[in-house]
């Protein structure tokens, strides 16, 4: 498709509708507004067309422009949703400070459009230019109730402390890639995560193209869904309630499973607060505690291949006891290291000593042997604290690897 073409048809110029969907309402709560170009019957995106950057920026801007005057026309007119997503390229923004785009929605004010409305999405790694003035653009903006999303997080060279900077009111996470999901991919989803809880932003999820993407999406956070598994980009809007029933049976189905699987790690931190209690107690008159630990170790084979202790500053007052193939290996050269700087072994600490009570960790990956773990943590005194790894194995007979 020539680019010529569409500029000398530009009344064949039209916009398409993604909606979005809300987890709390279970409803279309926005759309996203996706250019579209009408030829002899078919329809063709405008997706390439504005991203091919040998295409002058005034001649994609005025295609652009065509789009989004439709888009509010209609949007005005018929107000069936509580939001409209509006994309810009960044670069083209900063040509005159955000200027053009905001007197392109002003006239819609008049007309009933409230700007708190309108989102403007940005992918910030396409972004050529100062990201502190662009900053400074969007909060701008926001003075007048315009909402900023940052698109396709999580894609390409996204940069969080970049998106930090920018402080947008909703992150667009990319589920593209969970169709090859890696591990890495999780721990880049749990620091966006983090982001958006530490700058009050709000998590959409694009590209969600079948029912584990949404079960995904659901289970790290996610308040709005979008992508082609709940509805394909359309000529017109949407009954509110199209999905409501589907999602609502859908929910139900993802939290059965997330309670059945917090019921299991439930039952396992109990069942290992029963049996260590025990064992330590059988065991509390070893003269040291690599005596104490070596005896655990023999007891708790079928689960376990690390056993040592800290005290509550994080320096370990044990070695390790290593399970090489059926063999436990006592590894004094731990002795004395600290380990008060990984994240939440304080808190754990604090929460273990107030309680008095064992501390089933969250599955990750071991920096030594590589994989997927969980650590039992159990308070022995007031001072000293057991820690056991948990092999995979173990984790995933007793359903506790998810």
């Amino acid at each position: 498709m020539d680019a010529l073409d569409i500029l000398t048809h530009i009344d064949q110029v039209v916009p398409h509708y993604q909606p979005i969907f809300s987890a709390d309402e279970q409803c279309i709560v926005g759309y996203e507004v996706l250019g579209r170009f009408q030829q002899d019957g078919e329809v063709i995106s405008l997706g390439p067309f504005f991203h091919d950057e040998t295409i002058p920026e005034e001649f994609r801007m005025e295609v652009d422009v065509a789009i989004t005057t439709k888009a509010l026309e209609q949007f005005v007119n018929e107000q069936p949703a509580s939001l409209i997503f509006i994309n810009r390229d960044a670069n083209v923004l900063m040509l005159d400070r955000g200027e053009s785009f905001l007197q392109l929605l002003l006239p819609y004010k008049e007309k009933g459009l409230r700007l708190n409305q309108v989102v403007l999405e940005i992918t910030e790694h396409h972004f050529k230019g100062d990201i502190q003035q662009l900053g400074h653009v969007l909060t701008y903006l926001r003075t007048y109730g315009i909402q900023i999303a940052v698109d396709n997080i999580g894609k390409e060279s996204s940069n969080l402390d970049r998106i930090r900077l920018l402080a947008p009111d909703l992150l667009k996470i990319d589920l593209h890639s969970l169709r090859t999901s890696t591990v890495s991919y999780d721990d880049v989803l749990y620091s966006i995560s983090l982001l958006a809880r530490k700058i009050g932003a709000t998590l959409l999820y694009e590209e969600i193209e079948n029912a584990f993407q949404l079960q995904y999406a659901w289970r790290n956070g996610g308040r709005y869904y979008q992508g082609y598994y709940l509805h394909e980009p359309s000529p017109s809007f949407l009954p509110k309630d199209l999905l409501k029933e589907t999602l609502r049976n859908q929910f139900h189905t993802f939290i059965q499973h997330e309670k059945k699987k917090l019921q299991t790690l439930y039952d396992i931190s109990e069942q290992f607060q029963a049996r260590i209690s025990e064992l330590v107690s059988k065991y509390k008159k070893a003269s040291s505690f690599n005596e104490l630990i070596s005896a655990l170790a023999k007891q708790l084979s079928d689960c376990s291949f690390r056993i040592y202790i800290c005290d509550e500053d994080g320096f370990q007052q044990s070695a390790n006891i290593f399970k090489q193939g059926e063999t436990w290996e006592l590894q004094p050269q731990y002795e004395m290291k600290n380990w008060s700087w990984r994240p939440y072994f304080l808190e754990n600490i604090i929460r273990m000593r107030s309680r008095k009570r064992g501390i089933l960790s969250d599955l990750y990956s071991d920096i030594e042997t590589g994989e997927m773990i969980r650590t039992y943590s159990y308070p022995i005194d007031e001072h000293h604290y057991l820690f056991i790894d948990l092999t995979y194995e173990y984790l995933f007979e007793h359903n506790a690897h998810l």
